[in-house]
């Protein structure tokens, strides 16, 4: 069965060798190029020619992308979503409710008090799996409103993005707070009473 097995590989391999060999594929062997030995002649220093000057080449060379900034009035969308010039914005490394959670309209106010008159500068960081522009959002004054959000404990850091920039700024009862509301808002009774009760005995 094995030898059976061969034969048909073998009749194979000759086939294609045979139909690349009519398509005048045929692939040349390696021959490797004989080197005739160079003899060098000793160089003076009155001979010798000024190193070549590398020149920019523009057409392989890796640019930078610039800096994207969007600049104007911003519209809220939610606790952490903007709109810039048509374009939506998440605010960098943060997580602020959403806007059917409990405290997602006091999120959302909160970001429209904070840009209400103000030209917000986007500096433009990634695009998230949502196909949101991700930037850092400042204030004319320079403050960033992510910072200001995790501030007023409307938002929390998100460490995973942000790698913990803004999570010295949370409210000590913050990511809590959101917690419990979203759980009484979907009927998960049982973790708002044990938080209740632990808050009785202790």
């Amino acid at each position: 069965m094995e030898v059976i097995f061969g034969l048909i590989v073998l009749a194979g391999a000759i086939r294609l060798i045979v139909v690349a060999a009519r398509r005048n594929d045929v692939i040349e062997p390696y021959r490797p190029r004989r080197r005739e030995p160079s003899v060098r002649k000793p160089r003076t220093a009155a001979k010798r020619k000024p190193s070549r000057v590398s020149r920019f080449d523009d057409k392989h060379a890796t640019h930078l992308p610039e800096p994207q900034v969007l600049s104007g009035a911003a519209w809220i969308i939610d606790g952490d979503t903007i709109t810039i010039q048509k374009t939506q914005v998440r605010l960098f490394g943060i997580d602020a409710p959403e806007l059917n959670h409990p405290y997602g309209q006091k999120a959302k106010w909160a970001l429209h008090k904070l840009c209400k008159g103000q030209t917000i500068r986007a500096h433009v960081t990634d695009v998230d799996h949502h196909g949101r522009t991700v930037a850092k959002c400042y204030l004319p004054d320079g403050r960033d409103l992510s910072a200001e959000m995790v501030k007023m404990g409307m938002a929390i850091d998100w460490p995973k993005y942000s790698g913990k920039l803004y999570t010295h700024l949370e409210t000590h009862d913050a990511r809590k707070k959101l917690f419990l509301a979203d759980a009484r808002q979907k009927g998960r009774m049982d973790i708002w009473y044990q938080f209740e009760r632990r808050q009785r005995q202790g």
